[in-house]
């Protein structure tokens, strides 16, 4: 799997569990380990600017999501294909904010942030009760499993 990650923005973030993070997530859903996705962290006014160019929508937001290739989860029988999943962009300034509400911490809001850009990367979306259900369930699944492979990982 290629992952490449770019911090473009002031603050210090801890890389390597983001790229760790993003693997669990696309192995999680089957995606061809030929895939590629790139992850940018950017400051709150190149958010902003990349908010109101494509979704326009004012201020800065947490998390971006531009899909490629279009590809869909596989499965154990079957991966996607290989492609490109395309780019989440990141912004840690509004994360550490949403962290500081959550009552966790900007790490664990950045690997939330890593997860729904990914799964939106695939398709999924939040807009009907439905899918707002399906999407996040499988995001909360993904970053327990996370988790515990951090612990272990840790040990």
């Amino acid at each position: 799997m290629s992952i490449e990650i770019n911090n473009e923005s002031t603050i210090p973030v801890d890389e390597a569990a983001i790229l760790r993070l993003a693997a669990y997530a696309l192995d999680s859903m089957h995606v061809h380990s030929d895939a590629e996705l790139a992850i940018v962290l950017v400051d709150e006014g190149a958010m902003e600017q990349l908010h109101v160019q494509w979704m326009d929508e004012p201020g800065p937001t947490d998390v971006l999501s531009f899909p490629m290739d279009e590809l869909r989860p596989g499965t154990e029988d079957a991966e996607t294909p290989p492609g490109l999943l395309g780019d989440i962009v990141l912004c840690p300034q509004v994360a550490q904010g949403q962290a500081e509400t959550a009552g966790h911490s900007a790490l664990e809001e950045l690997l939330l942030l890593t997860t729904h850009g990914v799964l939106h990367l695939l398709g999924f979306d939040h807009v009907e009760p439905a899918e707002e259900k399906e999407m996040f369930g499988i995001q909360r699944d993904i970053l327990i499993g996370f988790a515990l492979q951090e612990r272990l990982r840790d040990r």
